[in-house]
């Protein structure tokens, strides 16, 4: 079981699993409904090393980022519920539209995103490799999203 851990708190962890040579992996999303997806793809994450980290957005990110409708599951329990998936060690929120500041600080060894990224244009990407990491995509499971699954709601309740 993970834990949800401040910025501050993660620099510390992040010194002790350099001395243990463990090899660090960060992703980040908003993780608002859970779905098969996100699970899928916080597995696949987790085998590209031993300590798998998420940055989760904060409500007032995700609301910029998704719209003002969402997000559907608040922060807290966003935090709480992924902290608690099998693969994730630790969860991180942050405020900020990018998780720039999350990898300046943890400086993973592999930083991931879903394979709708290109490479290229992944924040971070230039932090992760002068420290020695590398960047991985990983192929997202068609027809399974958090909007999807909103859609899906509002058309069979909408009549009733």
């Amino acid at each position: 079981m993970g834990r949800v851990v401040g910025i501050g708190e993660l620099k510390d962890i992040r010194e002790k699993l350099h001395r243990e040579k463990k090899t660090v992996v960060f992703t980040n999303g908003c993780f608002d409904i859970i779905h098969r997806g996100h699970i899928e793809y916080l597995v696949k994450a987790k085998a590209l090393g031993d300590v798998l980290v998420v940055g989760i957005n904060t409500d007032a990110s995700v609301r910029r980022i998704k719209g003002s409708k969402r997000p559907v599951v608040c922060e807290d329990d966003r935090a709480y519920i992924v902290a608690n998936l099998t693969p994730v060690d630790y969860v991180c929120a942050f405020g900020e539209d990018t998780p720039l500041e999350i990898i300046t600080v943890l400086r993973p060894d592999v930083l991931v995103k879903g394979a709708d990224w290109n490479i290229d244009d992944i924040v971070g990407k230039d932090i992760v490799e002068r420290s020695g990491g590398h960047v991985a995509t990983i192929d997202l499971i068609p027809n399974r999203s958090t909007s999807s699954i909103i859609e899906h709601i509002l058309e069979q309740f909408s009549s009733r």
